[in-house]
């Protein structure tokens, strides 16, 4: 791909470049999850497996005996080498770029699991009224979010209403009988930055599963999932990042088990023109970026892939919107407003049920 040059930087990236990002990636340039950590030092005998996927990183913490590290790496590495060949749109010869490339709009023929990965996608967009859409690609380039690294100029009216006529989820269609893929549009495509790593993180709890594990933490680029407790019996500890750039701070902590954690934020991949803030967050209702005040969301729900989904969705909406919609639903989030200098945090019943049980508080 060809770079282009550009007064438009974003603020921060989450991955280094483009080129380094293409090598193994699922998550482009413009995706920027907001990180969350395992708080405090490893609990004694737990043993931790790390490594590079997906453009990001994973670390893999066992609570449990180990009978063979090495195939346990093996293992792990083997679910998240298969999702990033099935679903990156950086290596173009993933299955999915291969699906993007192709101009028919006839059935395509694809792997189950990532048939089984666009349904539910599909599902959730229909769910949230289109604000969760796998489909926006092309906008997030339009904005200067892309592979290409920014944009001379903000785009016009003109341009983005070009442009959505190129997205949209309804023009994608499954049929996992098959399993295949259809797209109404020969030049729609397929991004699944905002849902894979959630995937790649349950991926890996089922094979430790399969292999009798059942005290983990998981993350990938920010994801998570957890089962069981540490070594001593407790829950694990995971920390929520303040979502301002150029600190690394913990906004709160939670101690979970038996979930999937998700956070989106907006403070990572963003630049500022004349004073008005553009996030990499697209709207695709709008086409536009975001420009509420909600600079983060975390779910949890029973798996990450779920939650990876609907933080994405629940930050285009924001607070107002989105704590309504959560709340009717029975969804456990916390938003993160700006107030001037301030974050604020606001959540659900069921996120503060949750914490509540953990014996922990929100923060302000």
């Amino acid at each position: 791909m060809k770079s282009r040059t550009s007064p438009l930087r974003p603020g921060r990236k989450t991955a280094a470049n483009p080129a380094d990002a293409r090598v193994a990636s699922l998550l482009p340039l413009a995706a920027a999850a907001l990180i969350l950590a395992a708080c405090g030092e490893p609990a004694p005998e737990v043993r931790i497996y790390s490594g590079a996927t997906m453009g990001t990183t994973y670390n893999v913490s066992i609570a449990d005996g180990h009978a063979d590290g090495s195939a346990v790496a093996d293992a792990i590495a083997t679910e998240l080498d298969d999702v990033n060949r099935r679903m990156s749109t950086w290596l173009d010869d993933s299955e999915l770029s291969r699906f993007n490339a192709s101009a028919s709009t006839d059935w395509q023929p694809v792997s189950a699991s990532l048939c089984e990965l666009i349904e539910l996608a599909l599902e959730i967009s229909a769910g949230t009224g289109g604000a969760f859409d796998i489909t926006v690609l092309p906008l997030v380039d339009l904005w200067g979010f892309g592979a290409d690294g920014g944009v001379a100029s903000l785009p016009s009216a003109a341009d983005v209403a070009a442009v959505r006529e190129r997205t949209g989820y309804a023009k994608l269609a499954t049929d996992c009988s098959g399993p295949a893929l259809r797209k109404t549009r020969s030049d729609l495509e397929v991004d699944l930055s905002a849902i894979a790593k959630g995937y790649g993180v349950d991926r890996v709890a089922e094979r430790l599963e399969a292999l009798g594990f059942a005290n983990y933490l998981i993350e990938v680029g920010g994801e998570l999932r957890v089962r069981g407790t540490k070594r001593d019996g407790a829950p694990w500890r995971i920390g929520l990042e303040r979502p301002e750039a150029g600190i690394s701070a913990v906004q709160t902590g939670l101690e979970l088990s038996d979930t999937g954690v998700a956070t989106s934020g907006d403070y990572r991949n963003y630049y500022e023109v004349d004073g008005d803030r553009y996030s990499h967050t697209i709207d695709p209702t709008t086409g536009a970026p975001v420009r509420h005040t909600t600079a983060s969301v975390t779910v949890l729900a029973p798996r990450a892939v779920e939650a990876d989904a609907l933080a994405t969705a629940l930050l285009v909406m924001g607070a107002e919107e989105g704590l309504s919609f959560a709340e009717a639903r029975g969804i456990a989030a916390l938003f993160l407003d700006r107030r001037g200098s301030e974050i604020h945090a606001r959540s659900t019943p069921a996120f503060t049920e949750i914490v509540r049980s953990s014996g922990r508080k929100i923060r302000p």
